[in-house]
């Protein structure tokens, strides 16, 4: 069978079972079975498979119509034009985080040396975007999961950058071991009660989704420990969800009255 074969078949067995997206992901899978760059496989449409990679890439579709997302099939997730390892102790990354890592970039160009901490940094994507692009900063990057930091640490080390970011496991803040310039943090901030409709509920991490009743249980602790963490004319960059900018700005006034 060719790939243009298997890849027709895949895409109609995808698309049967309501998989987003359909064409993309059987592209995605069959991409990663044979190795190759998309650019490849729209060059040569007709690849021919053998038995080995025909059997391999019906397991991968078959994981996929279970539900299984496609990152944690192929095991790699591209962020901000680089690839990360991701298993299933990690959030999978998104794109929409990657304006974060646009912001804290801009605001970076007004350091000489940043020293930035990624708070609840899961696979590393936003730490180690950040250390790729401003070789001058320094960034911590902390987590609650072990099982999150070794595989930050395995991206770091495929990004050789572990001499700049450093990894810590702890609760939010607490281990931060001075005052920083920028806080960077994507944390929980999907409510509770909205978890079942996450079309990845199940498979990604609860730890890693799950931000209470509002959806801000979480990111409230993480402002109630500012204090002492970040430096005079310091920045904190959130990511939060749609709906949930006033009761947080409410919050942060409480803290941090004008």
């Amino acid at each position: 069978m060719t790939s243009r074969e298997i890849l027709n078949r895949a895409r109609e067995l995808l698309s049967h079972n309501n998989i987003e997206d359909a064409p993309l992901e059987a592209e995605l899978l069959l991409r990663y079975t044979l190795n190759i760059s998309r650019t490849t496989l729209l060059a040569e449409p007709d690849i021919p498979l053998t038995k080995a990679q025909e059997t391999d890439f019906w397991n991968k579709i078959g994981r996929r119509i279970k539900g299984i997302p496609s990152a944690y099939i192929t095991g790699v997730r591209e962020f901000y034009g680089l690839e990360f390892h991701v298993d299933d102790s990690v959030l999978i990354p998104r794109p929409e985080t990657e304006l974060i890592v646009e912001k804290t970039i801009e605001i970076s160009r007004g350091y000489n040396s940043p020293l930035i901490a990624d708070i609840g940094t899961g696979c590393g994507n936003i730490a180690i975007s950040l250390a790729v692009n401003l070789p001058n900063a320094h960034i911590y990057a902390t987590d609650i999961s072990q099982r999150a930091l070794c595989v930050a640490r395995r991206n770091c080390e495929r990004h050789n950058v572990q001499a700049r970011v450093r990894l810590f496991v702890g609760d939010l803040l607490e281990l931060l071991q001075e005052p920083v310039d920028i806080i960077v943090a994507n944390l929980p901030y999907v409510r509770t009660a909205d978890l079942p409709s996450i079309n990845t509920s199940g498979f990604e991490p609860r730890l890693a989704l799950d931000g209470g009743e509002d959806g801000l249980d979480i990111i409230r602790r993480l402002c109630g420990q500012v204090n002492g963490k970040l430096k005079t004319g310091g920045t904190l960059l959130l990511e939060i969800g749609i709906g949930q900018k006033e009761l947080l700005v409410n919050y942060l006034l409480s803290l941090f009255p004008e």
